[in-house]
């Protein structure tokens, strides 16, 4: 592969191979993932309150990641920890082999609503664990002259992976309603191996003096030590700040496009994936530049780009229900300015793929990335706290366009920030 021919150390060479393994499992799991919001609300006719619960679990549960964070700084054992909240969290899924495969057993039936709620929760719930030590694994292999470039082009390849598994899902989908029942538990197997290749990265936990003390006490501790960083760290405090305004833009709209996607324009499976897989294909192809462009910019400029992006994907979005023009395409509904629209959400993803991940760890040291993750991933579960299910209730209060408005205003916000801290910090 020519990317490892460019500066790169025996030891960079072996954690990317693994890297990509790791990539090319994710992407898989998170491919057939991508459809989960559409199953629900289509296939087993859930509500719009419940369906903003199913995207609300994926972040809340960042909410106790400074508990979480001094569990794992005590933690000499990671790998271990990794594997097994892996078997924990994802193992779980084999359980959808047993639902029922009729509309007729999921209508009005709130036992198979909370149980497919239940058992994404759980997987979820993994995610405070294995985020911050991938963080930290990457962060203490790669260089930093190296890091964003080889993060990007390991990105780029899970994003190979999640275009081909939501391409063959979606027509598994359109083909039987409930092929996930046989599909997800597959991809029990597949996550708990990506993360056991994932545990075969070398390294070393560093030695590390923690004083006897409870948890509780600890855990206080961590908080006023993150506490510390977000007080003195302007430019970081700044960063994210307007990450708290993206994030609140970004968790009002996701349910609400998910409902508007099937409930006003009417998708099938394998439409929702042809607009899914043409920006991820966009998304590859940028995924190397926006790299090497993180690595030698501000993180805070490129929040501003990324932002910009999203503004631009939900403005068109809502511009669709007032100009619903289409073509059909092999059975497909291809509307003209939802095509412009996942044009801007590649670029968004492209961006903020690496900005979300890694874009903490480019404020502070190598040794503290773990720590700087925590308050970045600790903010996400509290805007997700609030902001799905108010995403709901304003849309069904106010509906599509004062929503989709609203995000907009947001994100305008978050740039406007980003380019005053640019300026004063």
């Amino acid at each position: 592969m020519h990317v490892l021919r460019q500066n790169i150390s025996t030891s960079e060479r072996e954690t990317f191979r693994l890297h990509i393994a790791y990539s090319v499992l994710e992407g898989l799991m998170f491919g057939v993932f991508a459809m989960n919001e559409f199953i629900f609300l289509k296939s087993l006719h859930g509500s719009n309150y419940m369906l903003s619960f199913l995207f609300l679990f994926s972040t809340v549960i960042f909410l106790p990641t400074i508990l979480i964070n001094e569990l794992l700084r005590r933690t000499i054992y990671k790998k271990r920890m990794l594997r097994l909240a892996s078997l924990i969290t994802r193992g779980p899924l084999i359980l959808l082999i047993f639902f029922p495969a009729s509309a007729e057993a999921y209508q009005d039936n709130l036992f198979y609503h909370l149980a497919f709620l239940a058992i994404f929760l759980n997987y979820y719930l993994a995610s405070p664990v294995i985020f911050p030590i991938i963080n930290l694994f990457l962060k203490n292999s790669y260089t930093h002259q190296n890091f964003g470039r080889l993060y990007a082009w390991a990105s780029s390849i899970n994003k190979i992976a999640v275009m081909l598994a939501t391409f063959l899902f979606g027509l598994l989908l359109d083909y039987d309603n409930y092929a996930f029942r046989y599909i997800y538990p597959f991809t029990a197997i597949v996550g708990v191996a990506s993360v056991f290749i994932l545990t075969r990265i070398n390294y070393k936990a560093p030695d590390v003096h923690i004083p006897r003390q409870s948890i509780w006490l600890s855990a206080k501790s961590s908080g006023l030590r993150l506490w510390q960083i977000v007080r003195d760290n302007r430019p970081y405090r700044d960063f994210e700040l307007g990450f708290m305004l993206y994030g609140f833009s970004f968790m009002l709209t996701t349910s609400v496009i998910t409902i508007f996607l099937e409930r006003e324009l009417h998708l099938s499976y394998s439409g929702l994936a042809f607009y899914k897989n043409g920006n991820i294909t966009l998304t590859i192809i940028l995924l190397p530049f926006f790299g090497k462009l993180l690595g030698n910019i501000d993180p805070r400029r490129f929040a501003m780009f990324t932002y910009l992006a999203l503004a631009l994907y939900l403005f068109f979005i809502g511009f669709t229900q007032y100009f619903p023009t289409y073509s059909i395409l092999f059975g497909v509904k291809v509307y003209y300015f939802l095509i412009l629209a996942f044009v801007f959400f590649a670029l968004f993803a492209a961006s903020m793929g690496l900005l979300w991940s890694i874009g903490s760890a480019y404020f502070c040291e190598p040794g503290e990335a773990g720590e700087y993750q925590a308050i970045h991933l600790s903010l996400t579960g509290a805007r997700a706290a609030i902001a799905p299910l108010l995403g709901i209730f304003v849309y069904e209060l106010m509906g599509f366009t004062f929503t989709f408005s609203m995000g907009v205003s947001l994100l305008l916000l978050g740039v406007w920030l980003m380019r005053w801290s640019l300026k004063n910090r």
